[in-house]
């Protein structure tokens, strides 16, 4: 039952690690590069999609890990799970101080009606967004370690 655990934890982890990459590093500077206001509407949209999706997925990702880390401990690899479960609640701290304020503004934002600094707020979203990424991206690494 703990092997399954492990697995699922590493794979729910490991899909949020990737759908999160892809935001920074793909999706963004798609969105980015497409005329007018495509790219604040595509923003728009999936700040809509995924901040209906992802606390879910934070929430859950971190209480797999916990449970891990319970269930685990004090076998082997039980401190690398606890480290990735402490780097997953710093992400979830994250979110809710630095990005969920700026999604909440920015998800219901028209060429019409958002505000004349929209741009250097994406910019700051994105700079908060990296920063996250990595966080989870170490969790993620450790949880995979803690497997072998």
């Amino acid at each position: 039952m703990l092997d399954a655990l492990k697995v699922v934890t590493v794979v729910v982890v490991g899909v949020m690690v990737g759908v999160e990459f892809s935001v920074a590093f793909v999706m963004n500077r798609i969105f980015s590069a497409l005329p007018e206001d495509s790219g604040q509407l595509g923003r728009a949209h999936g700040g809509r999609m995924l901040g209906a999706v992802m606390p879910f997925w934070y929430i859950g990702s971190l209480v797999l890990a916990g449970v891990w880390a319970v269930a685990g401990w004090p076998g082997q690899g039980a401190g690398l799970v606890v480290t990735a479960a402490v780097l997953l609640v710093l992400s979830v701290i994250m979110s809710i101080l630095l990005l969920v304020p700026i999604n909440n503004r920015s998800k219901a934002w028209t060429p019409e009606n958002r505000p004349a600094d929209w741009k250097e707020q994406m910019n700051r979203w994105d700079r908060f967004h990296y920063l996250r990424v990595a966080v989870i991206v170490a969790a993620f690494a450790l949880l995979a370690a803690a497997l072998v």
